[in-house]
């Protein structure tokens, strides 16, 4: 099993849209997740093991300003979480409520969080601007999250953009996104996504200098051995 070390260093190289390529061989076709959008344009690609967090519709007696300070409540999930996570938030695309506010993301990015990956929305964005947490999201709206959304727990499976993630997934995300590696097929993943790239990298550097499509992407027989020739030269 690669280190959390390895794992960052590899896929930190490899598009999100490299993965959904790789992802799909493998017979995974939902694994972009919907509604993440970079809410600063150029941040940079990320990794990291999901930390999730769970919001259901809001209910007038559980959703209030007062259970900002229950044991279960997004203040106390932020402090479980560790040095290099992913959260991962299931807001049920709910964008008229914000989930986390610049306080809030100002203590995620001083206990190290990597980024904040959610199907709903910030509020206050220029303050969560201004903490340096990256964030994707679908945006920003005003209102609190008590005002359409009821947080319950974390540390356990969610659907956020159509995607099941489970803790400790690995999360990769770019401008095009973010995507899911189920943790138990990452080995394979590190294995095959650096030679996935080359791949391309290779095939466009032909398409460059004139190669027409047919035969080269994908490559048939005769352009896998002249591939395999130029690797051999390096």
């Amino acid at each position: 099993m690669a280190t959390n070390a390895q794992i960052i260093e590899i896929l930190s190289k490899v598009t999100t849209a490299t993965l959904t390529t790789i992802l799909l061989k493998k017979g995974l076709r939902n694994v972009w997740i919907r509604g993440t959008k970079p809410l600063r344009p150029g941040q940079p690609r990320l990794v990291g093991r999901a930390f999730t967090l769970r919001f259901v519709p809001a209910r007038e007696d559980l959703a209030t300003p007062e259970s900002w300070s229950s044991p279960k409540s997004t203040r106390a999930a932020i402090e479980a979480m560790p040095d290099g996570c992913i959260a991962v938030v299931d807001a049920m695309g709910v964008t008229d409520a914000g989930i986390f506010g610049d306080i809030l993301c100002a203590r995620m990015a001083k206990k190290g969080v990597a980024a904040l990956i959610s199907d709903g929305v910030v509020r206050d964005v220029a303050g969560v601007l201004a903490t340096g947490l990256p964030v994707w999201c679908q945006g920003a709206a005003a209102p609190p999250s008590v005002a359409g959304l009821t947080f319950v727990n974390w540390q356990e499976p969610i659907a956020c953009g159509g995607v099941a993630i489970y803790p400790d997934d690995i999360i990769v995300v770019d401008d095009d996104g973010a995507v899911l590696i189920p943790a138990a097929l990452i080995d394979a993943v590190l294995e095959a996504a650096p030679e996935q790239e080359r791949l391309e990298a290779w095939i466009m550097q032909e398409v460059e200098a004139g190669a027409a499509l047919p035969g080269l992407y994908p490559p048939n027989a005769e352009n896998k051995a002249r591939y395999g020739a130029s690797k051999a030269k390096i």
